[in-house]
Protein backbone atom coordinates (compact mmCIF):
# COMPACT_ATOMS: atom_id res chain seq x y z
CA UNK A 1 0.00 0.00 0.00
CA UNK A 2 1.22 3.47 -0.73
CA UNK A 3 1.99 6.07 1.91
CA UNK A 4 2.26 9.85 1.87
CA UNK A 5 5.50 11.61 2.68
CA UNK A 6 6.18 11.35 6.41
CA UNK A 7 3.90 8.38 7.00
CA UNK A 8 5.12 5.25 8.73
CA UNK A 9 3.65 1.75 8.54
CA UNK A 10 3.88 -0.79 11.35
CA UNK A 11 5.39 -3.55 9.23
CA UNK A 12 2.60 -5.96 10.15
CA UNK A 13 -1.18 -6.09 9.87
CA UNK A 14 -2.83 -5.66 13.30
CA UNK A 15 -5.68 -7.89 12.09
CA UNK A 16 -3.21 -10.79 12.30
CA UNK A 17 -2.82 -10.16 16.07
CA UNK A 18 -6.44 -10.09 17.20
CA UNK A 19 -7.50 -11.45 20.57
CA UNK A 20 -11.24 -10.78 20.75
CA UNK A 21 -14.19 -11.47 18.54
CA UNK A 22 -16.49 -8.54 17.74
CA UNK A 23 -20.10 -9.04 16.71
CA UNK A 24 -22.04 -6.43 14.76
CA UNK A 25 -25.32 -5.55 16.49
CA UNK A 26 -26.72 -3.78 13.43
CA UNK A 27 -25.87 -1.36 10.62
CA UNK A 28 -25.65 2.37 10.07
CA UNK A 29 -27.89 3.50 7.25
CA UNK A 30 -26.97 6.75 5.52
CA UNK A 31 -26.92 8.51 2.18
CA UNK A 32 -23.13 8.29 2.09
CA UNK A 33 -21.03 6.16 -0.24
CA UNK A 34 -17.33 6.06 -1.16
CA UNK A 35 -16.44 9.32 -2.90
CA UNK A 36 -19.34 11.19 -1.29
CA UNK A 37 -18.97 11.01 2.48
CA UNK A 38 -18.30 13.80 4.97
CA UNK A 39 -14.95 13.62 6.78
CA UNK A 40 -16.52 14.08 10.23
CA UNK A 41 -19.82 14.60 12.06
CA UNK A 42 -19.60 18.39 11.84
CA UNK A 43 -19.48 18.19 8.05
CA UNK A 44 -22.23 15.55 8.06
CA UNK A 45 -24.49 17.85 10.10
CA UNK A 46 -23.71 20.76 7.76
CA UNK A 47 -24.81 18.55 4.84
CA UNK A 48 -28.13 17.66 6.48
CA UNK A 49 -27.11 14.55 8.40
CA UNK A 50 -27.27 12.05 5.55
CA UNK A 51 -30.73 10.71 6.47
CA UNK A 52 -28.92 8.71 9.13
CA UNK A 53 -30.42 5.90 11.15
CA UNK A 54 -29.34 2.79 12.97
CA UNK A 55 -30.92 -0.56 12.21
CA UNK A 56 -30.46 -2.93 15.15
CA UNK A 57 -30.65 -6.70 14.63
CA UNK A 58 -33.65 -8.38 16.26
CA UNK A 59 -31.64 -10.29 18.89
CA UNK A 60 -30.20 -7.03 20.28
CA UNK A 61 -33.40 -4.92 20.30
CA UNK A 62 -34.26 -5.66 23.96
CA UNK A 63 -31.01 -3.85 24.80
CA UNK A 64 -32.56 -0.60 23.54
CA UNK A 65 -34.91 -0.44 26.53
CA UNK A 66 -34.40 2.87 28.33
CA UNK A 67 -33.31 4.87 25.28
CA UNK A 68 -35.63 7.51 23.89
CA UNK A 69 -35.91 10.33 21.39
CA UNK A 70 -33.77 13.37 22.17
CA UNK A 71 -31.14 11.41 24.07
CA UNK A 72 -27.44 11.59 23.16
CA UNK A 73 -25.68 8.27 22.62
CA UNK A 74 -22.15 7.12 21.94
CA UNK A 75 -22.05 5.05 18.77
CA UNK A 76 -19.18 2.65 18.14
CA UNK A 77 -18.87 1.47 14.56
CA UNK A 78 -16.44 -0.78 12.72
CA UNK A 79 -14.59 0.80 9.79
CA UNK A 80 -12.98 -2.52 8.88
CA UNK A 81 -12.47 -1.71 5.22
CA UNK A 82 -9.74 0.82 6.10
CA UNK A 83 -5.99 0.40 6.37
CA UNK A 84 -4.83 -0.82 9.76
CA UNK A 85 -1.06 -0.64 9.47
CA UNK A 86 -0.30 3.13 9.53
CA UNK A 87 1.03 4.30 12.88
CA UNK A 88 2.09 7.76 11.62
CA UNK A 89 -0.12 9.54 9.09
CA UNK A 90 0.20 12.68 6.99
CA UNK A 91 -3.35 14.02 6.78
CA UNK A 92 -4.03 16.59 4.07
CA UNK A 93 -5.59 19.00 6.61
CA UNK A 94 -2.59 19.04 8.97
CA UNK A 95 0.75 20.86 8.85
CA UNK A 96 2.74 17.62 8.97
CA UNK A 97 2.73 13.97 10.04
CA UNK A 98 1.03 12.95 13.28
CA UNK A 99 0.71 9.75 15.23
CA UNK A 100 -2.45 7.78 14.59
CA UNK A 101 -3.56 8.21 18.22
CA UNK A 102 -3.40 12.01 17.81
CA UNK A 103 -5.90 11.85 14.91
CA UNK A 104 -9.57 11.01 14.41
CA UNK A 105 -8.75 9.21 11.16
CA UNK A 106 -10.55 5.91 10.48
CA UNK A 107 -7.15 4.48 9.53
CA UNK A 108 -5.94 2.85 12.76
CA UNK A 109 -4.85 -0.53 14.17
CA UNK A 110 -8.43 -1.24 15.29
CA UNK A 111 -10.78 0.66 12.98
CA UNK A 112 -13.37 1.53 15.61
CA UNK A 113 -15.17 4.84 15.15
CA UNK A 114 -16.59 6.70 18.14
CA UNK A 115 -19.38 9.21 17.50
CA UNK A 116 -21.65 11.22 19.75
CA UNK A 117 -25.07 11.41 18.08
CA UNK A 118 -28.56 12.44 19.12
CA UNK A 119 -31.60 10.18 18.75
CA UNK A 120 -34.11 11.98 16.49
CA UNK A 121 -36.69 9.19 16.20
CA UNK A 122 -37.02 5.86 17.90
CA UNK A 123 -38.88 2.63 17.14
CA UNK A 124 -37.53 -0.01 19.52
CA UNK A 125 -39.82 -2.73 18.17
CA UNK A 126 -38.47 -2.30 14.63
CA UNK A 127 -34.96 -1.65 15.93
CA UNK A 128 -34.72 1.68 14.10
CA UNK A 129 -33.03 4.66 15.72
CA UNK A 130 -32.95 7.89 13.73
CA UNK A 131 -29.86 9.93 14.51
CA UNK A 132 -28.99 13.55 13.78
CA UNK A 133 -26.03 12.67 11.53
CA UNK A 134 -23.53 10.02 10.52
CA UNK A 135 -20.20 10.25 8.75
CA UNK A 136 -20.16 6.58 7.78
CA UNK A 137 -20.92 4.73 4.59
CA UNK A 138 -24.32 3.10 4.29
CA UNK A 139 -24.14 -0.40 5.80
CA UNK A 140 -21.28 0.27 8.24
CA UNK A 141 -21.43 -2.30 11.08
CA UNK A 142 -22.40 -1.08 14.56
CA UNK A 143 -20.28 -2.51 17.38
CA UNK A 144 -22.01 -0.93 20.39
CA UNK A 145 -24.25 1.86 21.68
CA UNK A 146 -23.76 3.54 25.03
CA UNK A 147 -25.76 6.39 26.58
CA UNK A 148 -24.18 9.80 27.11
CA UNK A 149 -24.17 10.42 30.84
CA UNK A 150 -23.29 13.99 31.76
CA UNK A 151 -22.31 12.90 35.27
CA UNK A 152 -19.72 10.53 33.78
CA UNK A 153 -18.86 11.80 30.30
CA UNK A 154 -18.42 15.49 31.08
CA UNK A 155 -14.74 16.39 31.58
CA UNK A 156 -13.95 17.74 35.06
CA UNK A 157 -13.63 21.53 35.40
CA UNK A 158 -10.23 23.13 35.11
Amino acid sequence: MSTREGEQALGFDPADRTFAGVAAIGRIRSAWAPGDCPRNLMQARERGGGDARLEIDAAYRPGLYGLDEGRWIWLLAWYGDRRRDLIVQAPAHADGPRGTFALRSPVRPNPVALQLVRITRFDSGAGVIGIDAADAFDGTPIVDIKPWLDTVDMPPPG
